[in-house]
Protein backbone atom coordinates (compact mmCIF):
# COMPACT_ATOMS: atom_id res chain seq x y z
CA UNK A 1 0.00 0.00 0.00
CA UNK A 2 1.47 3.04 -1.32
CA UNK A 3 2.00 5.93 1.84
CA UNK A 4 -0.03 8.98 2.34
CA UNK A 5 1.81 11.96 1.72
CA UNK A 6 1.77 14.06 4.88
CA UNK A 7 -0.19 17.15 4.50
CA UNK A 8 2.53 19.99 4.98
CA UNK A 9 -0.41 22.32 6.63
CA UNK A 10 -0.88 20.10 9.07
CA UNK A 11 0.43 21.42 12.34
CA UNK A 12 2.82 19.23 13.73
CA UNK A 13 2.58 16.98 17.20
CA UNK A 14 3.23 19.04 20.29
CA UNK A 15 6.25 18.28 21.92
CA UNK A 16 5.47 16.68 25.41
CA UNK A 17 6.91 18.37 28.45
CA UNK A 18 9.31 17.07 30.90
CA UNK A 19 6.60 15.68 33.01
CA UNK A 20 4.48 14.19 30.50
CA UNK A 21 7.43 11.97 29.34
CA UNK A 22 7.91 11.03 32.71
CA UNK A 23 4.05 10.14 32.75
CA UNK A 24 3.64 8.56 29.79
CA UNK A 25 3.35 4.60 29.71
CA UNK A 26 7.20 3.25 28.71
CA UNK A 27 8.26 5.39 31.18
CA UNK A 28 6.18 4.54 33.34
CA UNK A 29 7.07 0.80 33.15
CA UNK A 30 10.19 2.12 33.41
CA UNK A 31 9.67 3.58 36.75
CA UNK A 32 8.01 0.74 37.93
CA UNK A 33 11.22 -1.64 37.53
CA UNK A 34 13.03 1.07 39.95
CA UNK A 35 9.56 0.76 42.17
CA UNK A 36 10.28 -3.00 42.21
CA UNK A 37 14.00 -3.03 43.48
CA UNK A 38 13.12 -3.01 47.22
CA UNK A 39 10.61 -5.78 47.02
CA UNK A 40 13.22 -7.92 45.59
CA UNK A 41 15.36 -7.34 47.97
CA UNK A 42 13.09 -7.47 50.72
CA UNK A 43 12.04 -11.07 49.06
CA UNK A 44 15.85 -12.28 49.30
CA UNK A 45 15.72 -14.92 51.76
CA UNK A 46 18.20 -17.90 52.75
CA UNK A 47 15.95 -19.64 55.01
CA UNK A 48 13.00 -19.30 52.73
CA UNK A 49 12.43 -20.78 49.67
CA UNK A 50 9.45 -19.49 48.95
CA UNK A 51 10.04 -15.97 49.49
CA UNK A 52 13.52 -16.37 46.95
CA UNK A 53 11.32 -18.05 44.37
CA UNK A 54 8.52 -14.85 44.45
CA UNK A 55 12.50 -12.75 44.79
CA UNK A 56 12.96 -14.79 41.26
CA UNK A 57 10.30 -14.17 39.40
CA UNK A 58 10.11 -10.51 40.56
CA UNK A 59 13.43 -9.94 39.24
CA UNK A 60 13.08 -11.38 36.33
CA UNK A 61 9.27 -9.70 35.25
CA UNK A 62 11.46 -6.03 36.50
CA UNK A 63 14.61 -7.07 33.81
CA UNK A 64 11.33 -8.49 30.94
CA UNK A 65 9.68 -5.01 31.53
CA UNK A 66 13.32 -3.60 29.86
CA UNK A 67 11.78 -5.34 26.52
CA UNK A 68 8.18 -4.12 27.02
CA UNK A 69 8.93 -0.51 27.73
CA UNK A 70 11.44 -0.24 24.26
CA UNK A 71 9.08 -1.79 21.93
CA UNK A 72 5.98 0.41 23.49
CA UNK A 73 8.65 3.61 23.38
CA UNK A 74 8.68 2.68 19.85
CA UNK A 75 5.16 1.37 18.71
CA UNK A 76 3.67 4.40 19.94
CA UNK A 77 6.74 6.93 19.16
CA UNK A 78 7.39 8.06 22.71
CA UNK A 79 10.90 7.57 22.67
CA UNK A 80 11.77 10.79 24.82
CA UNK A 81 14.75 12.59 26.61
CA UNK A 82 13.35 11.44 30.10
CA UNK A 83 13.08 7.77 28.52
CA UNK A 84 17.05 7.68 27.15
CA UNK A 85 18.18 8.47 30.74
CA UNK A 86 15.68 6.28 33.34
CA UNK A 87 16.04 3.33 31.05
CA UNK A 88 19.75 2.28 31.14
CA UNK A 89 19.63 4.12 34.62
CA UNK A 90 16.72 1.13 35.81
CA UNK A 91 18.51 -1.34 34.18
CA UNK A 92 21.79 -0.65 36.08
CA UNK A 93 20.18 -0.01 39.78
CA UNK A 94 18.51 -3.20 39.51
CA UNK A 95 21.41 -5.34 39.12
CA UNK A 96 24.34 -3.32 41.48
CA UNK A 97 21.02 -3.27 44.16
CA UNK A 98 21.03 -7.25 43.90
CA UNK A 99 24.58 -7.53 43.60
CA UNK A 100 25.47 -5.28 46.32
CA UNK A 101 22.71 -7.09 48.79
CA UNK A 102 24.03 -10.49 48.18
CA UNK A 103 27.63 -9.30 49.12
CA UNK A 104 26.20 -7.93 52.16
CA UNK A 105 24.41 -11.51 53.30
CA UNK A 106 27.56 -13.34 51.81
CA UNK A 107 25.98 -15.08 48.69
CA UNK A 108 28.64 -13.34 45.93
CA UNK A 109 31.93 -12.74 46.78
CA UNK A 110 32.52 -8.70 47.09
CA UNK A 111 35.43 -8.73 44.58
CA UNK A 112 33.08 -10.20 42.03
CA UNK A 113 30.40 -7.51 42.17
CA UNK A 114 32.90 -4.41 42.58
CA UNK A 115 34.56 -5.90 39.29
CA UNK A 116 30.80 -6.13 37.61
CA UNK A 117 29.55 -2.68 38.96
CA UNK A 118 33.17 -0.97 38.41
CA UNK A 119 32.81 -2.11 34.68
CA UNK A 120 29.44 -0.75 34.63
CA UNK A 121 30.54 2.81 35.73
CA UNK A 122 33.25 2.89 33.34
CA UNK A 123 31.33 1.79 29.93
CA UNK A 124 29.13 4.70 31.08
CA UNK A 125 31.26 7.24 31.66
CA UNK A 126 33.17 6.01 28.26
CA UNK A 127 29.89 6.62 26.11
CA UNK A 128 29.36 9.77 28.19
CA UNK A 129 32.72 10.99 26.13
CA UNK A 130 32.25 9.07 23.05
CA UNK A 131 28.84 11.24 22.86
CA UNK A 132 30.32 14.21 23.52
CA UNK A 133 33.18 13.71 20.78
CA UNK A 134 29.87 12.48 18.25
CA UNK A 135 30.62 8.77 18.19
CA UNK A 136 28.55 6.13 19.40
CA UNK A 137 29.30 2.91 21.18
CA UNK A 138 26.58 0.53 20.04
CA UNK A 139 26.36 -3.05 22.01
CA UNK A 140 28.45 -5.42 20.77
CA UNK A 141 27.91 -9.43 20.81
CA UNK A 142 29.93 -9.67 24.03
CA UNK A 143 27.87 -6.97 25.94
CA UNK A 144 24.62 -8.79 25.01
CA UNK A 145 25.78 -11.73 26.15
CA UNK A 146 26.90 -10.87 29.30
CA UNK A 147 23.67 -8.82 29.91
CA UNK A 148 21.56 -12.24 29.23
CA UNK A 149 24.37 -14.46 31.52
CA UNK A 150 24.15 -12.07 34.30
CA UNK A 151 20.33 -11.79 34.27
CA UNK A 152 20.38 -15.83 34.60
CA UNK A 153 23.03 -16.08 37.30
CA UNK A 154 21.57 -13.29 39.36
CA UNK A 155 17.97 -15.17 39.05
CA UNK A 156 19.57 -18.69 39.78
CA UNK A 157 21.22 -17.06 42.92
CA UNK A 158 17.85 -15.11 44.18
CA UNK A 159 16.38 -19.15 44.08
CA UNK A 160 19.75 -19.89 45.87
CA UNK A 161 18.02 -22.97 46.66
CA UNK A 162 18.22 -26.37 45.74
CA UNK A 163 15.76 -28.24 43.71
CA UNK A 164 15.05 -31.72 42.55
CA UNK A 165 14.69 -31.36 38.29
CA UNK A 166 11.13 -32.37 37.57
CA UNK A 167 10.47 -35.93 37.32
CA UNK A 168 14.46 -36.96 37.87
CA UNK A 169 16.78 -37.59 41.21
CA UNK A 170 19.09 -34.84 39.55
CA UNK A 171 18.86 -32.23 41.93
CA UNK A 172 20.48 -28.68 40.97
CA UNK A 173 22.15 -26.33 43.63
CA UNK A 174 20.46 -23.10 41.91
CA UNK A 175 23.17 -20.71 44.51
CA UNK A 176 26.31 -22.76 42.95
CA UNK A 177 25.31 -22.67 39.10
CA UNK A 178 23.91 -19.37 39.44
CA UNK A 179 27.57 -18.20 40.70
CA UNK A 180 29.61 -20.08 37.75
CA UNK A 181 26.59 -18.46 35.36
CA UNK A 182 27.78 -14.95 36.92
CA UNK A 183 31.53 -15.66 36.53
CA UNK A 184 30.65 -16.45 32.49
CA UNK A 185 29.16 -13.22 32.32
CA UNK A 186 32.28 -11.47 34.03
CA UNK A 187 34.22 -12.75 31.22
CA UNK A 188 31.77 -11.59 28.49
CA UNK A 189 31.72 -8.43 30.56
CA UNK A 190 35.75 -7.57 30.56
CA UNK A 191 36.04 -8.94 27.02
CA UNK A 192 33.13 -6.18 25.82
CA UNK A 193 34.70 -3.40 28.30
CA UNK A 194 37.93 -4.21 26.47
CA UNK A 195 36.02 -4.00 22.71
CA UNK A 196 34.43 -0.79 23.51
CA UNK A 197 37.39 0.86 24.68
CA UNK A 198 39.04 -0.23 21.94
CA UNK A 199 36.37 0.68 19.41
CA UNK A 200 36.77 4.16 21.08
CA UNK A 201 40.37 4.89 20.62
CA UNK A 202 40.11 3.66 17.00
CA UNK A 203 37.02 6.03 16.12
CA UNK A 204 38.32 9.00 17.99
CA UNK A 205 42.48 8.65 16.33
CA UNK A 206 40.15 8.22 12.64
CA UNK A 207 37.74 11.39 13.51
CA UNK A 208 41.10 13.02 14.67
CA UNK A 209 42.47 11.91 11.53
CA UNK A 210 39.54 13.61 9.73
CA UNK A 211 40.17 16.63 11.30
CA UNK A 212 43.73 17.03 10.39
CA UNK A 213 43.36 16.06 7.20
CA UNK A 214 40.13 18.40 6.62
CA UNK A 215 42.39 21.62 8.17
CA UNK A 216 44.79 20.91 5.73
CA UNK A 217 42.58 21.28 2.90
CA UNK A 218 41.31 24.05 3.82
CA UNK A 219 44.67 26.12 4.11
CA UNK A 220 45.64 24.72 0.64
CA UNK A 221 42.47 26.06 -0.71
CA UNK A 222 42.53 29.56 1.29
CA UNK A 223 46.69 30.18 0.11
CA UNK A 224 47.45 32.57 -2.54
CA UNK A 225 48.83 30.41 -5.94
CA UNK A 226 52.44 29.90 -5.91
CA UNK A 227 53.96 32.44 -8.22
CA UNK A 228 56.32 31.49 -11.22
CA UNK A 229 59.72 31.64 -11.18
CA UNK A 230 61.82 34.93 -12.46
CA UNK A 231 62.69 34.76 -15.99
Amino acid sequence: MDRVASDPSKPKPRRQTIKEEFTNLPNLVTLARIAAIPFVLALIDDSDPLRSLFACLLFLAASLSDALDGYLARSRNLITVVGKFLDPLADKLLVTSVLIYMVRIGWVQDWLAVTLIGREIAITGLRGIAVSEGLVIAASTFGKNKTVFQLVGISFLTIHFPYRLLGTQIVIDFHLVGLYVVYISLVFSLFSALHYFLFFLEAAEQKRLRQVAAEEAAEQAGSPPDEPPAS
